[in-house]
This record gives C-alpha cells, structure tokens and sequence, in this order.
C-alpha cells in the first residue's frame, strides 16, 4: 500500500514524506484529481493560511475528489490545517469554505495567550482512540498554530488547552485528524503515524 500525500505546495510535506520512509512506509505525491482518486490511503499535510490551502485544492481542482474519496472509506489523516480544512470555515478566512466534511467553524485561540500556539503540549483523552493506541497520556506532541476547532463532537477523541481547550484528535469512521505535527513530534508523533498506517492497510 503507498499513502497519497496530497501535495498542495505546504511546507512540511517533505517533512511527513521523510517521517513515512522512518517507518518503512511508501508515499507519492499527489496534486491531480487523477492521482487522488485512486489513492489507497491519503495524507492532507498543511501549514500556514486556511485560505492559501482551501484556494490551491480550489485551484487545482481538488476539492470534488478528496472529498468523493473519503466518502467512499478511503483512509484519510489530516494534519494541523488537514484538520481545519474538515470543517465547513475558519475565522482566518471566513469566505472561503472548507470540505465541510465535519460541522463546526475553526476558530482564533484567545488573544490572552501567546500565539501562535507553538511548541511542545500534552492532550486530554477523551474516549479510546485507535490512532493514540500505545501511547501515554503523558506524552507531548509538538504544536504550530493560532486556529483551532473550538467545539467538541462526537468525532473528537483528545483535546489540548492553550488559553482554551480544542480539539487535537478527531477519529470519524476513516476519517483521522490531529492538529499537532506528528512528523515533528519525536516517538509519540512516529507512533500516531504508525497506527494511522496499520489502521489503513
């Protein structure tokens, strides 16, 4: 099996692309509809601006089949803005809308706290997680963000707190999201990628 990273220009796709390889794992770049359509498990990496994502998978034509893939039970991780992009906007940029795959708004973390939110945190599990399998609760991810989804759901199986509490992990049918960088996370982050991978193959 070889993951489909979907390749939309963000900075840390060499990144989980290199992490991937650690874990003997094989991946392809992806920025065709083509390509992404028959993936057999897909990787939506993503740093930066909500509205500099949303517009190339827009520009590229992305957005139909990345959304008819997961539809179908393609296994999907989203990482930092691969999570934001689930839902249906953000306050960064609130005409755009996102996959809308997920009800909710992505929102700012409160202006009473440093931002962005950058550095080394721990999460708060909230029911069993197939993703966070053997690993601690002691554990710390590394995040890189001033945007979060705010609001709880059934989806969300951990929360981190940076001025307030957000979601960090979300597990929904194949659908699997984290809001820290797995690929920069040390041996936690490798474990996460590391089940994602078992749960896709």
């Amino acid at each position: 099996m070889k993951v489909t990273l979907v390749d939309h220009g963000a900075g840390n796709v060499a990144s989980v692309e290199r992490a991937l390889q650690r874990l003997g794992a094989e991946s392809l770049r992806a920025n065709s509809a083509a390509c992404i359509a028959k993936a057999d498990a897909l990787i939506l990496p993503g740093v930066g601006h909500f509205g500099a994502l949303i517009r190339v998978l827009d520009e590229l034509q992305l957005r139909t089949p990345l959304v008819e893939a997961i539809g179908r039970g393609v296994p999907f991780l989203g990482i930092c803005l691969g999570l934001q992009a689930l839902y249906e906007s953000s306050e960064e940029a609130p005409d755009l809308l996102g996959l809308r795959l997920l009800s909710g708004n992505v929102r700012a973390l409160p202006a009473t706290v440093k931002l962005p939110h950058m550095g080394w945190n721990q999460l708060q599990t909230k029911r069993e997680s197939r993703l966070l399998e053997g690993l601690d609760e002691s554990a710390y991810f590394y995040f890189a963000h001033s945007y979060a989804a705010i609001d709880e759901s059934t989806a969300t199986v951990a929360t981190c707190t940076h001025g307030a509490a957000f979601v960090a992990v979300l597990e929904e049918k194949n659908i699997c999201a984290v809001q820290f960088h797995p690929e920069k996370s040390g041996e936690a982050g490798a474990r996460v990628l590391q089940n994602f991978l078992r749960l896709a193959s």
